[in-house]
């Protein structure tokens, strides 16, 4: 319950100076016309009336603003925080940290992508560092873009940071050309790999000089693919263990890194007539290969839906499963995250089809959890994702193809099925319940040219599946009832309980038919089911029916189960 109410008046008497309080009052028309006045006297530039409630429980007011007039606020220069005083990046080590790379791959994503290459190639390439320089243009855009924001985040003046990532820039392209003249990254073309790693061991720069000559390895290659291939006969000609072969892993997977975080590379290397889900399903093929083999193996149809990993992505694979490229594995896991979480559609013009590739990613990296991701993390992605799956755009287009209203009905059950969280239930269940209660589903379900059977059986199994759909307790009763309401119309038409007393049938065919409607299995539960267990009842009361049971036991024992499930037996 709410407490006492009052207002408050905020007056600035200029745009720089902050909010203070005026005056204070019970009456809203009274502080509204106060403030207004002050405003239209020149008392104050700008003036903002609040309403105070408090709560009883934790006495603290709840503020709301009921009226803000005159000039806007001025934004004050944020001053330069300690914490974060001086440039990011201070010296040229500074430039080749995971974060810069990543930074630098930004902001010169387009001319990176216009030549081939990565953010780790550019940092290692003295060929890629001289053709950058004399671009010029591309250059100083890039230091801008991270110059200005940096600057509105610390408060730093923008033209120094220019100035110093200028300097930062042109010492790191004299670094690497002066690498270049002095032939410090020796080719692979007449020595082995490995000897240069085991010469390389100790040396102060090996790291720098080791990204150079693996980059130097995909120069004039084109194409992801056939990079990929690249680096994958790299790793073979690694040496086999030690500190050598991490220093060639390192810069390979930094670089693999770079690559597969390309949307337009990965697509190459997974497959470029893929679309967005197919693509994830094939990335978590590629990193979790032996999980989501053993999942095709006890479920064929997962075959049809995950594309099969060939070539340099499959030897990639196997080194994933080894347990090589940890980072790498794990920035592709993030990464179908990302996209799960993302708005962008996994099968666009196929809703249908987007449904089920979901339901096959969900279960691929359900099997890979623990390993890659947590539980959780996979839940929450396919949790978000789900609330794409629940907007009127998409259910239009799930049930655009369906001829029927009951293939609506279907399709929406089988929506509420594979949504998840406990808001997206609730969308795709208001969806489910207002296709079931509407006038058109009891209309075509009554005058359908199948038989009452054939009906009762399609509502049955409607039922079942809203009952398995893990809707709310609300949400499931109501269209599981709205259904047996729908099944009582059509078997009030037909009078299909009436017609099983009346046929020439044994005794015991009918109440094995009637028993079943009542006990859900052949009919929904509702009017139908009361009105077959009552008509069961009551032969099961009439003495020529007692008599008929008990000349055959067997029948008996055979109806027995039946008779449990409705509550006619212990």
């Amino acid at each position: 319950m709410a407490g006492p109410v009052h207002y408050e008046i905020y007056i600035r008497k200029t745009p720089p100076a902050s909010w203070t309080l005026s005056m204070a009052t019970e009456d809203r028309r009274k502080a509204v016309e106060t403030a207004e006045d002050m405003l239209r006297d020149g008392q104050a530039c700008a003036v903002r009336v609040t309403k105070e409630t408090l709560d009883p429980e934790t006495m603290e007011f709840a503020s709301v603003t009921v009226l803000t007039r005159g000039a806007p606020e001025m934004k004050r220069k944020q001053p330069v925080q300690a914490d974060k005083a001086g440039p990011s990046c201070r010296g040229v080590q500074d430039l080749y940290a995971p974060h810069a790379r990543d930074l630098i791959g930004r902001v010169l994503e387009d001319w990176l992508t216009r030549q081939g290459v990565t953010a780790f190639e550019l940092l290692h390439r003295p060929d890629l560092a001289e053709r950058l320089e004399a671009s010029g243009v591309e250059l100083q855009h890039a230091i801008q873009k991270i110059a200005v924001p940096e600057s509105q985040n610390t408060g730093q003046p923008v033209h120094d940071l220019v100035r110093h990532y200028q300097r930062l820039s042109e010492q790191a392209i004299e670094r690497l050309l002066q690498a270049g003249r002095r032939d410090q990254f020796p080719s692979l073309a007449e020595r082995s790999l490995a000897d240069v790693a085991h010469r390389l061991n100790g040396a102060p720069d090996r790291a720098f000089i080791m990204g150079g000559i693996v980059a130097g390895a995909l120069k004039g290659i084109k194409g992801a693919r056939a990079r990929l291939d690249r680096l994958m006969d790299l790793c073979d000609r690694a040496p086999m263990d030690g500190p050598p072969r991490a220093l060639v892993l390192v810069p390979i997977e930094q670089l693999l890194c770079e690559l597969l975080g390309s949307r337009a590379s990965l697509a190459q290397i997974v497959g470029p007539a893929l679309d967005q889900g197919s693509s994830l399903a094939a990335v978590v093929r590629m990193v979790a290969p032996r999980e989501i083999g053993a999942l095709i193996a006890r479920d064929p149809k997962l075959a049809v839906l995950v594309p099969p990993v060939e070539g340099g992505p499959a030897r990639l694979g196997e080194r994933l499963a080894a347990g090589e490229f940890p980072l790498l594995a794990a920035s592709l896991a993030r990464m179908v995250v990302r996209e799960l979480m993302s708005p962008r559609r996994l099968r666009p013009g196929d809703a249908e089809g987007e449904i089920d590739i979901l339901r096959a990613l969900a279960t691929t990296l359900t099997a890979t959890a623990g390993r890659l991701l947590t539980l959780e993390e996979v839940q929450t992605a396919f949790v978000e994702r789900s609330k794409s799956l629940v907007t009127a755009d998409f259910v239009a287009a799930y049930v655009k193809g369906c001829p029927t209203v009951l293939s609506e009905v279907e399709r929406l059950t089988r929506l509420c099925e594979n949504v998840t969280g406990g808001a997206n239930k609730r969308s795709a269940a208001r969806w489910l319940d207002a296709c079931v209660t509407s006038l058109r589903f009891e209309t075509e379900m009554r005058a359908s040219g199948q038989t009452p059977g054939q009906k009762l059986l399609a509502l049955a199994g409607l039922q079942r599946a809203a009952r398995n759909a893990a809707l709310s307790e609300r949400d499931r009763d109501a269209v599981v009832d709205a259904l047996g309401v729908v099944g009582g119309s059509v078997e009030a038409d037909a009078r299909l309980v009436a017609q099983i007393i009346r046929a020439p049938a044994p005794v015991p065919q009918k109440l094995a038919a009637l028993l079943r409607l009542a006990a859900g299995e052949t009919g929904p539960t509702g009017p139908v089911a009361d009105r077959a267990r009552a008509e069961a009842v009551r032969l099961f009361r009439a003495p020529e029916v007692r008599a008929a049971l008990g000349a055959t036991p067997e029948a008996v024992q055979a109806l027995r189960p039946l008779m449990k499930a409705v509550g006619l037996a212990a």
